[in-house]
C-alpha cells in the first residue's frame, strides 16, 4: 500500500443559501481544492463524491458525472457514495484506498448537499430515509426521537446530568464563532440551550444539527507525488483509516450507549496508523445530537465509558482543552449538510494541521481524527491524518 497525502481543500461557506444551486456549491468547492492543490485539472483521474439524497430533495441523481462536468473534468470515471450521513467521509475513504492501491495517482473527492430550499416536512422525510423505513419511520420515529432514546438510557445508565448535553451545545458554538464559514454564529449559555424549543425530551433545539447547505472537496495523492509539489506548508498524510458497521434498527443494536461501528472503525484506523487514542491530538466528531458527540468521545476511547459528559464540563474538550473536540463548531454549529460533512472534518482536520485555522488554530497539533456515522451509528468512517 502506498502512502496517501492530501494536498488540496476547499469548502463553502455552510448554511441556508437559497441563491446557490447544487452546481454552483460544486463549482466553489471542487475549484477551490484544486487551485489549492497547485495540480491542473487534467491531472484529476477519478472523482467519489459524497452526497445523501439529491435524488430527492433536488430531483437530481447521477451525482458524479454531474458534477464532473461542472468542474470540466473531462471522460474520468466517476461515482457517487451514498451511505446516510457518512457519504462523504466513505467516499473519502473510497478515494484514500484508490490512491493507496495505485490505481489512480490523482483522486478528487467531495461531498455536497442542498437542503435548506425545501420544507422542513420534506427535508425530514428524507432524512429519515436513513433508518429503518419498516420498522421505525412508518411507526412515527424521527431521528430526533431516536437518539433522544439513547440520550435518556445514557443519562439513566450513568447518572449524567442533562446539563452535560447543553455543555457540548455550548462549546461548539463558541467554536463556531471563529469559522467564518460556519452556519451558526451565535453565542449560547447553558440555560438558553437547556430552555430551548422542545424537540423530543430531554432535547431542545439546541441539541440538534442544522439543515445546511454546503460543499466540501479535496484532492489526494500518494506522500511521494505530494512531496515533489514543493508545497510551502506541511505535509498531511492520512495514516489510517476504518469503516465498520451495525444494525440499521435501534431496537437490534446491543448496547444503545455504545456505538460498535465507532469502536470498530476507531479499532481499525488507530491499527493502520499504529497509534492509539492517547496519541490523537484533537478531533472532529460526528455530533449530530449533542449526545452523540459524548458517546463517541467514548467510543473513540478518549474518555472512559460514562465520562464524555464530564470531560466536557471539565474543560478537556475545548479549544484551550487537553483534547479538543470539534473546532469547527462540528455539526452542531458549522452544519451538517449531509454529504458534504465526512469531507468537512477532513477539510478542518488538514486545516489545523497545516497551521491554517486563524483565530481556533491550535496549538503544537500533529495528529488528528475525523469521524463520520451514518443513521443511528449503523454506518461509520474513521480517519487519522498527521503532519509531517
Amino acid at each position: 500500500m502506498r502512502e496517501v497525502a492530501v494536498v488540496g481543500i476547499g469548502e463553502t461557506k455552510f448554511g441556508s443559501l437559497p441563491d446557490r444551486s447544487l452546481r454552483d456549491l460544486v463549482n466553489e468547492a471542487g475549484n477551490k481544492a484544486i487551485i489549492d492543490s497547485g495540480l491542473p485539472k487534467e491531472k484529476i483521474q477519478a472523482l467519489y463524491v459524497g452526497n445523501f439524497n439529491s435524488s430527492y430533495l433536488c430531483g437530481q441523481s447521477h451525482m458524479g458525472a454531474l458534477v464532473s462536468e461542472e468542474l470540466s473534468l473531462g471522460n474520468i470515471p466517476t461515482l457517487r457514495v451514498e451511505n446516510a450521513c457518512v457519504s462523504g467521509g466513505l467516499a473519502f475513504r473510497m478515494g484514500m484506498m484508490m490512491v493507496a492501491a495505485g490505481v489512480y495517482d490523482y483522486v478528487l473527492v467531495g461531498g455536497v448537499e442542498k437542503m435548506t430550499h425545501r420544507e422542513t416536512e420534506v427535508v425530514t422525510s428524507a432524512l429519515a430515509s436513513a433508518a429503518d423505513s419498516e420498522f421505525e419511520t412508518t411507526l412515527g420515529a424521527t431521528f430526533p426521537s431516536l437518539f433522544a432514546m439513547i440520550a435518556n438510557r445514557y443519562m439513566y445508565e450513568f447518572k449524567s446530568p442533562r446539563e452535560h448535553l447543553a455543555m457540548v451545545a455550548v462549546q461548539n458554538h463558541d467554536n463556531a464563532l471563529l469559522n467564518p464559514d460556519a452556519q451558526m454564529h451565535k453565542k449560547i449559555t447553558v440555560e438558553k440551550a437547556l430552555t430551548g424549543f422542545p424537540v423530543a425530551s430531554p432535547f431542545t433545539l439546541y441539541d440538534c444539527s442544522l439543515i445546511t447547505d454546503g460543499a466540501v472537496f479535496a484532492v489526494i495523492t500518494t506522500s511521494e507525488i505530494a512531496k515533489s509539489l514543493n508545497q510551502k506548508r506541511p505535509l498531511v498524510e492520512v495514516v489510517g483509516s476504518g469503516h465498520a458497521g451495525d444494525s440499521i434498527q435501534l431496537a437490534l443494536k446491543k448496547s444503545l450507549t455504545t456505538f460498535s461501528a465507532t469502536v470498530d472503525a476507531a479499532k481499525q484506523a488507530y491499527d493502520m496508523a499504529r497509534l492509539s487514542p492517547e496519541d490523537i491530538d484533537f478531533a472532529e466528531v460526528h455530533d449530530c445530537f449533542t449526545i452523540t458527540q459524548i458517546i463517541n468521545t467514548e467510543d473513540l476511547g478518549f474518555f472512559e465509558k460514562g465520562l464524555g459528559g464530564k470531560a466536557v464540563e471539565q474543560g478537556l474538550t475545548s479549544i484551550e482543552g487537553k483534547l479538543p473536540i470539534n473546532p469547527s463548531g462540528g455539526l452542531k454549529a458549522k452544519g451538517h449538510p449531509i454529504g458534504a460533512t465526512g469531507l468537512s472534518q477532513i477539510y478542518e482536520v488538514t486545516l489545523q494541521l497545516r497551521g491554517e485555522a486563524g483565530e481556533r488554530q491550535l496549538k503544537n497539533v500533529e495528529i488528528g481524527l475525523a469521524h463520520n456515522i451514518g443513521g443511528t451509528a449503523a454506518s461509520c468512517s474513521v480517519h487519522i491524518l498527521r503532519r509531517r
